[in-house]
């Protein structure tokens, strides 16, 4: 079931990056039932009624290169957040009501993505998370900026967010990033840099996507984001360290939803 809540379409429904830039939309998988962490998406966080759902769609109704935001979900109480934030923003967000199949604990990833390239229009779809509460507008806006500027040098054809590792990485069978028979610690400042893919957001274009079967192409920026603003919330001690962060950051004065 699709659902417009109206409001308004920003920039015309074009991206203010450039001329012949395409339309940029973001989509929101909410499934509903989380095991892991109860209720993650709208249980209250910092203080904020509709937790991280609220949350988000806040920051991306701030973003002034997205034309709509799709909201995937099978949960009636995200829905409701939904309609509440279209009202109180005037940004046009699309519920679209996600099948019982594609909504489990057991979904792959893989076929959420072909269902999304399937439901979204024309344009490119920014792909992001209740669960990176951090991530905020205008880390969003320098991204379609990185994946604009990219894909104009015909060096990228997508982006995804990136967190910078500069330490010893071991697998079982031994150090992955530097050779213990040249040196057995060599200074991190001479490693190489891992990147650790942190999925804070990922950007594609609909029919790239369409056509690999993927939420990114084969030569995607890395967007690289430092710990705080990757933050990742996927268990419950992440939900309540995460809240102690929000907390200080509010302290601080520093606006992050």
């Amino acid at each position: 079931m699709h659902r417009n809540m109206g409001g308004r379409t920003r920039g015309g429904g074009r991206a203010k990056v450039g001329a012949c830039m395409p339309v940029f939309n973001a989509f929101l998988p909410c499934r509903s039932g989380s095991e892991r962490v109860k209720k993650k998406n709208t249980r209250e966080f910092c203080g904020i009624e509709g937790g991280l759902t609220r949350i988000k769609l806040q920051q991306l109704a701030r973003v002034p290169e997205l034309s709509t935001i799709i909201v995937s979900t099978n949960d009636p109480d995200v829905m409701e957040i939904s309609r509440q934030v279209a009202a109180d923003t005037g940004v046009r967000i699309d519920i679209i009501e996600r099948p019982e199949h594609l909504g489990t604990s057991q979904t792959r990833t893989d076929d959420l993505i072909l269902y999304a390239a399937e439901i979204a229009p024309e344009g490119v779809l920014l792909w992001t998370h209740t669960t990176s509460p951090f991530c905020r507008a205008e880390l969003y806006s320098r991204a379609i900026h990185a994946y604009a500027s990219g894909l104009e040098g015909g060096v990228h054809d997508s982006l995804m967010s990136v967190s910078p590792i500069r330490s010893f990485v071991w697998t079982v069978d031994g150090p992955l990033n530097y050779d213990r028979t040249k040196e057995k610690w060599p200074r991190t400042q001479t490693l190489p840099i891992l990147y650790d893919v942190n999925s804070a957001l990922f950007m594609c274009d609909r029919d790239l996507m369409r056509q690999h079967g993927d939420r990114i192409g084969t030569r995607p920026v890395l967007f690289e984001m430092d710990h705080v603003d990757s933050l990742e919330i996927d268990w419950e001690e992440d939900f309540a360290f995460a809240e102690k962060v929000g907390e200080v950051m509010v302290r601080e004065g520093r606006k992050w939803w």
